[in-house]
């Protein structure tokens, strides 16, 4: 594998949480391909913004409805392991379900494919029951 090739697939998921951790929309946007694979498995019915997205305005629209509906706690990024146009970062993160009041943590896992300098295939693995638990439970009084 091309070293060159590993160090801008890195650069590029750094990029991606640096825009993800200052909302900044349209940085994370560009990041990725006109057309990517993007799968965020889980219940869309409680969580709108979960499932598969194709588009740039799919995405746009996966994180106008994350952050409408979640207010962020923390976030840590333990590893981020790359090798060539493929990354795995690996950390955990803790949220507020606006909806219901209930604190949402999770270790998660992303799967990262670059080409081309953009993002082209995105996977998230999360704690989807915990968040099925976290959406469901009634908003305190």
């Amino acid at each position: 594998m091309s070293a060159f090739l590993t160090t801008q697939t890195k650069s590029i998921v750094r990029q991606f949480y640096e825009a993800l951790a200052n909302r900044e929309l349209e940085k994370l946007l560009l990041l990725f391909s006109a057309e990517p694979d993007w799968d965020v498995p889980g219940n869309q019915e409680l969580a709108p913004w979960l499932g598969k997205r194709s588009n740039r305005k799919e995405i746009r629209d996966f994180f106008v409805l994350l952050w409408e509906n979640i207010e962020p706690v923390s976030a840590e990024i333990d590893h981020i392991l790359a090798e060539g146009d493929f990354a795995v970062v690996t950390g955990s993160f803790s949220s507020v379900m606006l909806r219901t009041g209930e604190v949402y943590a999770s270790m998660f896992s992303a799967h990262f494919t670059v080409a081309d300098g953009q993002i082209v295939r995105y996977r998230l693995q999360e704690d989807s029951y915990g968040l099925v638990e976290a959406l469901s439970l009634p908003k305190p009084a």
